[in-house]
């Protein structure tokens, strides 16, 4: 049996892997951070079966995480074929896939034609990171922004669920929020939501959603509408950095819609550079 495995291009990684996995992430911490974070919180032994190896010769040569999302992880055009034939043949369906931008249209070039139509195709995405704090840039820090606390869910899920629909393009629940509202507030848990709160309402939100190998992913950015275009996102976003640089991580990555030019231009003055670029594909 032993034999056997070893043979499939494609197979589960299980706790024994870890060590292994967390290294091939670790070869581009910007990129891979979200899949090395889900093995670092210990998805090797909660969610057996998500996390796919290829392999060739008995070496590891690409992941792929394929839960609720799909995302790469390394691989060439023989290990997206392999793990897209995998997924395949699971009858796997996702919310999205995404992740590094050649490695993702290589998937979905193999998936879409049995998986599509998709709500939305965001091609181009540049990642940006930083290790730079922005009191060094001379940055004008927000000190009213902090992280959330946890008796605070009421008022960031307002905030969080707007979010997430401008960014999608349909709201994160129907009916009860109490499964959004847990999630929330896990991230509230960590310490991973920091806000601004102005007259008892969220007017600035931002997550680390992803947190190993000494990088922090920050998602979630959001300003309250009405207050756009006055210049509250560079000293808050500033802020979120400081809050991470000074202790989380010592890295901060994001990626950003191309589209966004606003939002691009807020990243700038905060000290981050373009390392990579990211596809998502909304299923």
């Amino acid at each position: 049996m032993g034999v056997l495995r070893q043979r499939l291009p494609v197979r589960p990684l299980t706790a024994a892997d870890r060590d292994t996995a967390l290294a091939w992430c670790a070869r581009d911490r910007p990129a891979n951070v979200f899949v090395a974070a889900r093995i670092e919180e210990g998805a090797l032994r909660s969610n057996p079966g998500a996390l796919l190896g290829h392999w060739v010769d008995g070496r590891l040569d690409g992941l792929a995480w394929a839960s609720a999302n799909v995302v790469p992880v390394g691989l060439d055009e023989a290990g997206t074929a392999d793990v897209a034939a995998r997924i395949m043949r699971q009858r796997r369906q996702c919310a999205s896939i995404f992740g590094p931008s050649e490695q993702v249209v290589g998937l979905w070039n193999r998936l879409g034609p049995s998986w599509g139509p998709v709500r939305a195709i965001r091609r181009h995405q540049p990642l940006l990171a930083t290790s730079t704090r922005p009191v060094e840039l001379g940055l004008r820090i927000d000190t009213g922004v902090r992280p959330a606390r946890l008796d605070e869910v009421g008022l960031v899920v307002p905030a969080a669920a707007h979010m997430f629909t401008e960014e999608i393009g349909y709201p994160p629940f129907f009916g009860s929020d109490r499964g959004y509202r847990a999630s929330v507030a896990a991230l509230i848990r960590q310490g991973h939501t920091f806000i601004r709160v102005e007259d008892g309402e969220v007017i600035f939100k931002a997550d680390v959603g992803s947190l190993a190998l000494g990088g922090a992913q920050v998602q979630g950015v959001w300003v309250h509408p009405r207050l756009r275009g006055q210049g509250l996102a560079v000293p808050a976003m500033a802020a979120v950095m400081e809050h991470i640089l000074g202790g989380l991580a010592e890295e901060v990555s994001l990626y950003v819609n191309d589209y966004n030019v606003a939002a691009r231009a807020t990243y700038a003055r905060c000290g981050f550079r373009e390392v990579g670029a990211f596809t998502t594909v909304l299923l």
